[in-house]
C-alpha cells in the first residue's frame, strides 16, 4: 500500500512537472512577461508597434541638465524631460572607443560593435587596400535617386557588420520596415543598415531630401510631396532670433565671443543670424546650423511616418532619426555660447511635439524610444583658458610635417609616411618591410620626435599595445578603434582639452569625458524608470534594444543589455 501511493504521488509530480515544462515551451518568451505599466506605457502588445532611435549629433551628456529647467514640462508633453522622468536613464553612459567622430558614433549606437569590428573608424580614413582616402558612406557603384548630383552616391557597404535594423530584418522575414532619416548622409545611412527599406538625408544644393539606387530607384511618393513644400525655400527667408531674451541665457557666456565662429553671411556671431546665400557654397548649407534643420528633419520623420504606415500592425517597425543640426552649431560657436543653450531649448520642443504625435498615431505605450548621441565635444580652449584651465590649439599640419621630416632624415628620400589623418600617423608598411626597417624603431623615432612638441602627451604603437603604459580604460578604446585595413599605425595624443586645426569654435575626437560621455535615455514600451551610475558603454545599446524585441543582437555586438532598464 504504502509502495502504491508513493508510486501515485511520483505519478502526479511528474504529471506537474510536464504541465509546467509544456507551459513554458508554449508560450513565446516575450509574452510570458508582462511588464508592469508606467506613465507612457501600457504595454498592450506582446512587442512594441515601433522602435525610435534618436541620435543627437555633438549632444555632451551635461547638456541635460545644463538646461534641464528650461525644458518643456510633462504637463505639455515633454521632449528631454519625458524621457527623463518617465524613462531609464544612464548617466556614466560612455564611448567604449577613440574615434569620436559622428561616422563612427551612429554605427556603434547602432550595431552594439566597434570600429576595431565594424570598419568606421572615421568619418574618413586611409583604405590601405585602394590606397586613398575614403569617405564611411561613399559608394560610387550606386546613383542618387531624387536629383542629379553626386551627394547620393552613398550606402553603408563600408560598415562590415549588421545593425538593429537589420535583425529586426532578419527576426520578421522582412516584413519589419526600417527607415533612416538625418540631414547628414552618414547619420541616416549607417543606423537604418544594410535592409533597410530606406535612408533619406538633406542636399543642401536644392533643398530636397534624396537617396541612393542601393535602397530604391525612384523617391517615394511621401518623399516627393514632402520635396514639393519646400520648406527650406520659407525658412531661408526668417531669422534666427533667441527663443528668450538674451539676459535669461545664464547657462552660456554672454553673445559674441572673440573665439566663436560665425554663420555663412554673418559679420558677426551675434543674434540674430540671417541666412545669405554664400558664393560658392550650397544655398541651403547654413540651415543646417540653424534650429531650421531640426524643424526639416522632425518634419520629414513625421512624414515618414504617416508615408510607410510606420507602427499600424504588430510587426515592429524602426525609424532611425538624427538630428545633425547641434554639431553644425556646436562646431561653430562652442559648448557655452547662447546659440548653443538656444538651439537645444528649441530642440526640446521638436522632440516635444514629436513625441505627443507619435502618442497620437502609433498609441500611447506602444512604441518605444532611446535616445544618445554619436560623440560629445571639447570647450573651445580660449574658453578654458578664462578658468585658467590648460588648453590650447595645435596647428593641423605640424605633427605630420614633423614626422615627415623625420622620416626623411633618418632613412632618407622616400615616402615613409602614407598619411596623417584622425590623429594617426599611416605608415608606408610595404616600404618599411621592402628596407628591413622595424615599426617598432620608426615608432620610437617619432616618438621622440612629437614627445618634444607642445601639446603632445603620448604617441602609441597600435601594433603592440600590450606593451603601452595608459590607463587601462584608454587602452581599451585604443584596442576598439584599431582595424587593421583602415587604421593608421601610430596614434599621437594630445593633452586634455587640446585639439588640432581650429583657430575658433570648437571640436572632438578624443578618448576624454568631454568626447566620451554622452546620453543614453530609454524610454516608453517595456523600460523600467530609473536612472543608474554605473558605468555603461555605446556598445549596450544596441543589445538593450534587441533584448526588449526578443531578437537577436547584431552580428558584430560586443555590448550587453542594461538590465535594470528592463522590466
Amino acid at each position: 500500500m504504502i509502495r502504491s501511493a508513493l508510486s501515485l504521488l511520483l505519478l502526479a509530480l511528474l504529471s506537474a512537472s510536464t504541465a509546467v515544462g509544456q507551459s513554458k515551451t508554449a508560450t513565446p518568451p516575450n509574452k510570458s512577461i508582462t511588464p508592469t505599466t508606467s506613465p507612457g506605457n501600457s504595454n498592450t502588445s506582446a512587442r512594441p508597434k515601433l522602435v525610435v532611435g534618436i541620435v543627437i549629433d555633438q549632444m555632451r551628456y551635461d547638456y541635460l541638465y545644463r538646461y534641464y529647467e528650461k525644458y518643456s514640462s510633462l504637463t505639455t508633453g515633454g521632449g528631454f524631460r519625458r524621457l527623463i522622468e518617465q524613462g531609464y536613464n544612464c548617466r556614466n553612459n560612455h564611448y567604449h572607443y577613440a574615434a569620436t567622430y559622428t561616422g563612427p558614433g551612429h554605427a556603434a549606437i547602432y550595431t552594439g560593435s566597434a570600429p576595431a569590428f565594424n570598419g568606421i573608424v572615421g568619418n574618413e580614413f586611409y583604405d590601405r587596400k585602394l590606397g586613398r582616402i575614403m569617405y564611411c558612406a561613399e559608394d560610387t557603384t550606386v546613383q542618387t535617386v531624387g536629383n542629379t548630383g553626386s551627394a547620393g552616391q552613398m550606402s553603408p557597404r563600408n560598415m562590415l557588420v549588421t545593425t538593429i535594423g537589420d535583425q529586426l530584418k532578419l527576426a520578421t522575414d522582412n516584413r519589419a520596415k526600417v527607415i533612416g532619416i538625418a540631414l547628414k548622409d552618414r547619420g541616416s545611412i549607417l543606423p537604418a543598415g544594410h535592409a533597410a527599406d530606406g535612408a533619406y538625408w538633406f542636399d543642401s544644393k536644392d533643398g530636397n531630401w534624396i537617396t541612393s539606387t542601393f535602397y530604391r530607384k525612384e523617391l517615394p511618393n511621401w518623399v516627393q510631396a514632402y520635396n514639393s513644400r519646400r520648406l527650406p525655400d520659407q525658412f531661408m527667408k526668417q531669422k534666427w532670433t533667441p527663443l528668450l531674451p538674451l539676459d535669461q541665457y545664464v547657462e552660456s557666456t554672454p553673445d559674441d565671443q572673440p573665439y566663436e565662429a560665425s554663420l555663412p553671411g554673418d559679420t558677426k556671431s551675434v543674434f540674430p543670424h540671417e541666412f545669405v546665400a554664400v558664393a560658392g557654397q550650397s544655398r541651403y548649407e547654413v540651415l543646417r546650423a540653424t534650429p531650421y534643420g531640426d524643424q526639416l528633419t522632425k518634419e520629414f520623420a513625421l512624414a515618414a511616418l504617416d508615408g510607410e504606415q510606420l507602427g499600424k500592425d504588430n510587426i515592429t517597425d524602426l525609424l532611425a532619426v538624427s538630428f545633425s543640426t547641434p554639431d553644425y552649431v556646436g562646431h561653430a560657436f562652442g559648448t557655452h555660447a547662447v546659440e548653443t543653450e538656444d538651439e537645444y531649448l528649441r530642440l526640446d520642443l521638436q522632440l516635444q511635439d514629436f513625441f505627443n504625435q507619435l502618442d497620437a498615431k502609433v498609441g500611447k505605450g506602444e512604441w518605444l524610444a532611446f535616445l544618445s548621441a554619436d560623440h560629445g565635444a571639447a570647450d573651445i580652449p580660449a574658453f578654458s583658458r578664462s578658468y585658467r584651465i590648460p588648453a590650447d590649439i595645435k596647428s593641423a599640419g605640424e605633427v605630420g610635417e614633423s614626422v615627415k621630416a623625420a622620416l626623411a632624415k633618418a632613412y632618407g628620400p622616400g615616402q615613409w609616411m602614407l598619411t596623417y589623418f584622425n590623429q594617426q600617423v599611416y605608415l608606408n608598411t610595404a616600404l618599411l618591410a621592402e628596407k628591413k626597417i622595424p615599426i617598432q624603431e620608426v615608432h620610437a623615432l617619432i616618438r621622440v620626435t612629437l614627445l618634444a612638441q607642445r601639446g603632445v602627451i603620448n604617441v602609441i604603437n597600435l601594433h603592440d599595445l600590450g606593451n603601452t603604459p595608459l590607463p587601462e580604460n584608454q587602452l581599451t578604446m585604443l584596442r576598439n578603434v584599431y582595424h587593421p585595413n583602415r587604421s593608421g599605425d601610430i596614434y599621437v595624443m594630445l593633452q586634455a582639452s587640446w585639439f588640432e586645426g581650429r583657430n575658433r569654435g570648437t571640436t572632438h575626437g578624443t578618448v576624454y569625458p568631454y568626447d566620451t560621455h554622452v546620453p543614453f535615455l530609454i524610454y516608453g514600451w517595456g523600460v523600467q524608470h530609473g536612472q543608474t551610475f554605473h558605468r555603461t558603454q555605446i556598445a549596450d545599446i544596441a543589445p538593450t534594444v534587441c533584448a526588449l524585441l526578443g531578437i537577436l543582437e547584431p552580428n558584430g555586438c560586443i555590448g550587453n543589455p542594461v538590465e535594470d532598464a528592463l522590466k
